[in-house]
């Protein structure tokens, strides 16, 4: 109950500074699959319309609770569709999800690679330390999971899986805080800081589902214009070209170069994979 005050009272403050503008904020509760992009947008259209956005980032489990329990925020952007479809299921969100971006799963290791990672297959090495984000809460913690059952993989990596951090911006920085010699993650991450990371390419047949970026109106929204306005934006060509700025892909024929067989969308349980 106090974390849920102090959550309360932290919004309130940020919502306050945002209205010392004299803009109503677009408050919005964001996956931190999308935090580098997203950051440069929010800023790049306050500068374009002055209405302010106020991120609140970090695990889209964790967030999909926030917005339950306080019945804050105009715009839900999580990781990836599963958590979409949750907020979908406890009528959080109001029309039909935007796609924002998509996302390409990857081994993430230091720059240089210098255990020499090559293929998922090598995960199977005993002196690997795994990392992984939580499952539970967050989308590439799902995806990773997904994957390495996928691959019959699963129970033999298991003893050397590390982590199971509360995010995916946690999930990327394992690698440059030497936590773990690979991550299963994003390729995108190796992107967010290119002077630490490397990511390397999974195999075709190796990726069971496309993961993409969804966006969507939620039904207490308070500035519902200004959320539709800031995810217009998102999908503009301006606020695409800042995804690919950062190594997104924003169209599924891209995506599908590296999963042309994957499913689309669908919804996977931790419980179902873990």
């Amino acid at each position: 109950m106090k974390q849920f005050a102090i959550y309360v009272l932290i919004i309130g403050v940020l919502n306050f500074n945002a209205y010392a503008t004299g803009y109503s904020p677009v408050v919005v509760f964001a996956g931190s699959a999308s935090q580098p992009p997203l950051e440069e947008a929010a800023k790049a259209f306050e500068e374009k319309t002055k209405i302010p956005v106020v991120l609140h980032q970090g695990g889209s489990g964790a967030l999909l609770s926030q917005i339950r329990l306080t019945g804050q925020g105009d715009l839900d952007i999580p990781g990836s569709p599963d958590y979409m479809d949750k907020a979908l299921e406890f009528n959080l969100v109001a029309g039909t999800p935007t796609t924002i971006a998509y996302l390409v799963p990857a081994l993430i290791v230091a720059k240089g690679n210098p255990l020499k990672i090559q293929r998922l297959d090598d995960l199977r090495r005993k002196d690997l330390r795994i990392g992984i984000a939580d499952p539970d809460g967050v989308c590439v913690g799902l995806y990773a999971i997904e994957i390495l059952r996928a691959n019959n993989l699963l129970d033999k990596v298991r003893p050397n899986l590390n982590g199971l951090v509360e995010s995916c911006a946690k999930a990327a920085a394992m690698i440059p805080l030497n936590q773990v010699d690979v991550v299963i993650g994003w390729r995108e991450f190796a992107a967010w800081r290119p002077d630490t990371m490397d990511a390397i390419t999974l195999k075709k047949a190796e990726i069971p589902r496309l993961a993409y970026i969804p966006g969507a109106l939620l039904l207490g929204a308070k500035n519902p214009e200004g959320a539709k306005a800031f995810l217009a934006y998102l999908t503009s060509h301006e606020g695409q070209s800042i995804f690919q700025k950062w190594g997104y892909l924003t169209n599924e024929s891209d995506a599908r170069k590296f999963a042309p067989k994957a499913l689309s969308g669908m919804t996977f349980s931790p419980h179902e994979v873990w």
